[in-house]
């Protein structure tokens, strides 16, 4: 069974401290990469929220993953489920309350951030979803999900020159998200990154919600 390693969660308080006004963004990195990566966003987004920034628990190359990579769609949930029941464990076992969590995921971790709000979509104040995809397939709670009002809102972005994730997942994971979510959807000129201008676009979001 797959397991979050907190020793190695980057943390940076927010400064909402109160169990009525602390809120918690939950930041998971892409495949290969490691905690320390999008932590490097921490100076940039709001000061009211704490971020704690995860190692995904599957050793990959010189850095982890959430789940097994596929070039194509799988629907099979459970390649991503296990991950995504890891993190749910995880934010059961904080000692400490917070009033709302968010999530941001950039490519593997923008999927396992909307798979965790098909898991437990009450659970979820907002998702930042960076050049990413949703996991194909459907789920007992994603008509609650969809149904849920006011909806998630979700930032989804994604780059005219991506090559990595590819355009057919694009193109399918769009009008899914458009039926669960309160989509913000924006496309930069750039590749498989971040830029400046999404970077500030999503500062904007989280500032929003």
């Amino acid at each position: 069974m797959l397991q979050i390693d907190a020793d190695a969660v980057r943390w940076r308080e927010g400064t909402g401290s109160g169990e009525d006004d602390a809120e918690l963004l939950v930041v998971m990195h892409g495949i290969g990469s490691h905690e320390g990566d999008l932590f490097g966003l921490a100076p940039h987004l709001p000061e009211r929220l704490t971020i704690a920034s995860l190692r995904a628990p599957i050793p990959y190359g010189g850095g982890f993953a959430w789940f097994e990579f596929s070039p194509i769609d799988s629907d099979d949930h459970a390649v991503i489920d296990e991950a995504a029941q890891a993190v749910l464990a995880w934010l059961d076992g904080l000692e400490r309350r917070f009033a709302r969590v968010h999530l941001l995921g950039f490519s593997q971790g923008g999927a396992m951030a909307v798979q965790l709000a098909r898991l437990a979509p009450e659970r979820f104040a907002s998702i930042t979803h960076l050049a990413s995809f949703v996991h194909a397939g459907s789920l007992p709670g994603d008509a609650a999900l969809a149904a849920q009002q006011p909806r998630i809102p979700v930032l989804t972005t994604i780059g005219d020159l991506d090559e990595v994730i590819h355009r057919d997942k694009v193109e399918r994971s769009a009008p899914w998200l458009d039926a669960h979510f309160d989509v913000d959807r924006r496309t930069y000129h750039r590749a498989h990154a971040i830029v400046a201008d999404e970077l500030a676009d999503v500062v904007a979001f989280l500032e929003r919600v």
